[in-house]
């Protein structure tokens, strides 16, 4: 993306920008990323604080660029508007939320043993033990998944996962063509 003048549009710079689709706004331009021709511009060219957009744009929808001025880097942490340390914080919960759902998926097993994992864990703290399924960190439930397949721990607790798993295999039955 250049100015027209084959200079070099750079980060920190002010546009007024006219879109293939009429659109017209300005922004600074945080950064341009030339493999994929996206041009990510902060709206706005006044007030550096409060909220603003910030648009993802391919360089090839730009109608029409009018530079109005040189400003400062939009990243830089003394006048960012964008909260870096927020972002962080989200993508690091982001990446712990997925590793705790992908905990949550069985491996090698079928989609019946998954299905009734997911049924009792709407109600019992549950995980897998590679194909096994333990409730409540003491009751096992091995395959087929029947509830004469259920061990361990107390009997009411023993109990408790058998009605579950009876009442599920009924559901899943019930669904079946």
């Amino acid at each position: 993306m250049d100015s027209g003048g084959g200079e070099e549009l750079g980060v920190g710079w002010f546009f007024s920008f006219k879109t293939t689709f009429g659109e017209e706004f300005e922004g600074q331009i945080i950064t341009y990323d030339r493999p994929t021709e996206i041009v990510i511009i902060q709206e706005g060219t006044s007030k550096p604080e409060g909220r603003r957009n910030v648009r993802f744009l391919k360089s090839t929808y730009i109608k029409e660029v009018t530079s109005l001025r040189r400003g400062d880097d939009p990243l830089d942490a003394k006048g960012c508007l964008i909260d870096l340390a927020g972002l962080q914080a989200r993508e690091d919960a982001a990446l712990r939320q997925a590793e705790i759902e992908a905990e949550r998926i069985g491996i090698g097993v079928t989609s019946e043993a998954q299905c009734i994992f997911d049924a009792l864990s709407k109600t019992l703290p549950v995980r897998w033990d590679k194909t096994v399924i333990v409730v409540m960190d003491e009751v096992r439930v091995s395959s087929p998944y029947l509830p004469e397949n259920v061990n361990g721990g107390t009997p009411a607790a023993n109990e408790r996962v058998k009605k579950v798993l009876e009442l599920e295999r009924r559901r899943l039955q019930a669904r079946a063509p």
